[in-house]
């Protein structure tokens, strides 16, 4: 295997090249369990760890290598562990805010090409949910792709319906139905994967991921679980983020599923899921219209005439203010953060100077 088939293009390739440090090796990051990381190469796969220097200047938990991430790396003891170095610049990115109160970014993958988009139509389906994974996903300049499972579990009619409502809803992305039971739409899907193109399985916990990643890679190799009787939601059984190399030459992420999945500065990908509103908005009055209430918005126009749904313009407006709420919620951290920085140090100088 060569690094190019890992994903190593021009881009990275350029990155490492303006490095100076010979010792240093280009490397996948292939899995991460906390503070636990994993890199791939052309010949091995191998625990690694980050220098302190790495890990204490990163400013956010962004600036900490994720799966997927590559990196510059120095091997020792025969190869079998290897010091990360330098995080090269991301191509894309699937991130989301911290889950919790805590008002910061998290990072779920990196340099990915595909985000396959998993929901169960047995119970999980849903729309305003399927919403906010293609606004991440679009976020991070990464193509998505909707992913139906579970489709024995309901009639032909049903599933029709099913992508009907999302078609309805103004969601152009493609969609995908298939079964790990009856094996209908596997092969299909199966085709769509790329030699050399990182995808990853991205929704809630028992859509379905872990179940169809074991059909990818042909054995029971990671741990499933029954969805709860009661409610029909999933159990956690996929614990870490991990790379794996597909016989097709494809690479897969599997990501454990999530319960939250907050926007924070997402605009660009917000804009881009909802692209009849921005389009909209160009004929707009004012072009700080916040299709609220404004006199002139063709938003607005668009909605009374029932060319745009009630239910679609209230998503839109759900996600705008969030983001921009923990945008806010994140800047003014920040800035606290660096003006406590900037005391500490003062504080440390004087000390000296004493």
């Amino acid at each position: 295997m060569k690094l190019v088939d890992l994903g190593f293009d021009r881009h990275f390739q350029e990155k490492a090249q303006s490095r100076e440090n010979p010792a240093l090796k280009p490397a996948r990051v292939s899995g991460v369990d906390r503070d636990r990381f994993t890199v791939m190469n052309e010949s091995s796969e191998v625990s690694a760890e980050l220098t302190g220097k790495l890990r204490f200047s990163a400013e956010t938990s962004a600036d900490i290598p994720c799966v997927g991430d590559w990196v510059l790396a120095e091997y020792h003891n025969d190869d079998t562990l290897a010091i990360i170095h330098e995080l090269l610049p991301r191509k894309t990115s699937l991130r989301r805010k911290t889950p919790g109160k805590e008002v910061g970014f998290q990072m779920i993958a990196a340099n990915l090409d595909v985000a396959c988009i998993v929901q169960s139509c047995e119970s999980d389906f849903n729309i305003r949910r399927l919403e906010r994974y293609l606004v991440a996903a679009r976020d991070g300049k990464i193509e998505p792709v909707i992913v139906l499972t579970k489709s024995d579990l309901v009639s032909p009619e049903v599933l029709e319906e099913m992508i009907g409502r999302v078609r309805q809803s103004g969601i152009a992305e493609s969609v995908r139905a298939l079964s790990s039971i009856t094996h209908e739409g596997l092969e299909e899907f199966q085709a769509l994967l790329e030699r050399g193109r990182t995808y990853c399985l991205l929704g809630s916990s028992g859509v379905g991921k872990t179940t169809l990643l074991n059909h990818l890679i042909g054995r029971e190799e990671f741990e499933t679980a029954a969805v709860r009787e009661k409610d029909g939601r999933g159990r956690h059984t996929t614990a870490r983020r991990q790379l794996i190399v597909l016989d097709s030459g494809a690479m897969l992420i599997d990501t454990p599923g999530m319960r939250e999945l907050g926007l924070l500065g997402a605009e660009a990908g917000i804009e881009e899921s909802f692209g009849e509103i921005a389009q909209l908005a160009h004929n707009c009055r004012f072009s700080d219209c916040t299709h609220t209430q404004e006199l002139g918005c063709a938003v607005l126009a668009a909605l009374e005439g029932g060319e745009l749904s009630q239910e679609r313009y209230e998503s839109f407006q759900k996600l705008v203010k969030e983001s921009a709420y923990y945008e806010r919620s994140y800047i003014e951290r920040r800035q606290r953060d660096k003006k406590f920085g900037r005391m500490v140090k003062s504080i440390l100088k004087n000390s000296k100077k004493r």
